[in-house]
């Protein structure tokens, strides 16, 4: 029988996973309903202010509902939103039983959404595939906890550690399936992020290039506001708009810049350069809550080195530079091997011919220092 319980949330996962990258601020939810051991609805949150995933499948299932077993992801909510609560929907339904996976985070909810169902003579069981749920929506839990948004660093790499070579080159590290994985991932994550330098050396678009994909807010790191005025990124046409962050209060360079219909983020100055915390609370504020760092190995060491990355996602082609190159992060790293810092949860799987190996940094900072 518990076989089954697993199997019917594993369905469950999966109907959420379907709304990874489309929901925010939402997290993404799913949900099944099964009677007498027939399953009879089931649906996935699909964009924010619309249906939650419980509605969907109470639909789906109509008056099959009552007496049946509910496998969710996520607590269901018990708040009046943009949406109904979905505890009382489970509760007008009359359904028998909710497996949930996972607490909701969210203050507004945390327990409430449970309490709501028992009360009302629902038998209720929580953690049945806590993990799997939780991986699902890392970023929203991160996020509603800290109001900070949660950084992937992506970057393509040689087997020597190498992302361009002496010259600069650095087209292409990766084969073509790396390439699309890499836009799938834009389209999933709220913002992608940048230095200048990388705009001066690659004149990037920054833009998800699969079909029904969508762009990510574009954050180019730039203290000095020396970004090129006939950069592609000021005549680009996307829905998402791109944010300079500066720490330059020069408010000439800022109209300058504005003029090219983007928007500028003053943040806090740092030895100079733009404070990264205080643009990860900014960017936070604004409702961010997930950020792909892909770009510029000074901006890279930076944040290792500040213990600001929360998930590492490296393309290890299968190449050799064979001598002077640019590695991921510029800077002064640790001093002993015995401080370097470890991934958990590590995966390695193939993506065409090059490999990608992602896990968690253990531990966050290099010594003390932070940026």
């Amino acid at each position: 029988m518990f076989a089954d319980h697993l199997n019917m949330m594993r369905l469950a996962v999966a109907e959420a996973r379907k709304g990874v990258g489309k929901t925010a601020p939402n997290p993404a939810v799913g949900c099944v309903i099964v009677k007498d051991g027939a399953i009879v609805g089931k649906g996935w949150h699909k964009k924010a202010g619309t249906p939650h995933a419980e509605v969907h499948a109470l639909r789906a299932a109509g008056a099959l509902a009552e007496g049946a077993d509910v496998y969710v992801t996520l607590e269901p909510c018990s708040h009046f939103g943009k949406t109904p609560p979905c505890a009382r929907a489970l509760i007008e339904a009359r359904v028998a039983r909710v497996f949930v996976a996972m607490v909701d985070p969210n203050p507004l909810v945390s327990g409430r959404g449970i309490g709501m169902l028992r009360e009302a003579g629902i038998e209720v069981e929580v953690g049945l595939l806590e993990a799997e749920s939780r991986e699902l929506n890392r970023p929203f839990i991160k996020w509603i906890q800290t109001r900070r948004p949660y950084v992937v660093l992506k970057s393509a790499l040689t087997l020597d550690g190498m992302s361009a070579t002496a010259s600069g080159d650095s087209k292409w590290v990766t084969g073509d399936a790396a390439r699309r994985e890499v836009h799938r991932l834009r389209g999933r994550l709220d913002a992608i992020m940048v230095g200048v330098g990388t705009v001066i050396k690659d004149d990037p678009l920054l833009t998800c290039r699969v079909p029904g994909g969508k762009d990510p807010l574009r954050v180019i790191v730039d203290s000095t506001l020396r970004i090129p005025r006939h950069a592609a990124l000021f005549s680009l046409k996307s829905q998402a708009p791109t944010v300079i962050a500066t720490c330059c209060t020069d408010t000439a360079g800022i109209e300058a810049v504005v003029a090219h219909g983007v928007e500028v983020l003053v943040c806090k100055e740092k030895e100079g350069r733009v404070d990264l915390d205080d643009l990860l609370t900014k960017l936070g504020e604004r409702g961010v809550q997930s950020i792909l760092l892909e770009g510029g190995h000074h901006l890279a060491g930076a944040f290792v080195r500040g213990g600001l990355i929360d998930h590492c996602m490296l393309f290890l082609a299968p190449k050799l530079v064979g001598g002077a190159g640019t590695g991921l992060f510029a800077g002064e790293g640790v001093h002993l091997m015995a401080d370097a810092i470890r991934l958990e949860d590590v995966k390695v799987k193939r993506v065409g011919v090059d490999l990608l190996v992602e896990g968690t940094p253990k531990v966050k900072t290099i010594g003390t220092e932070k940026i």
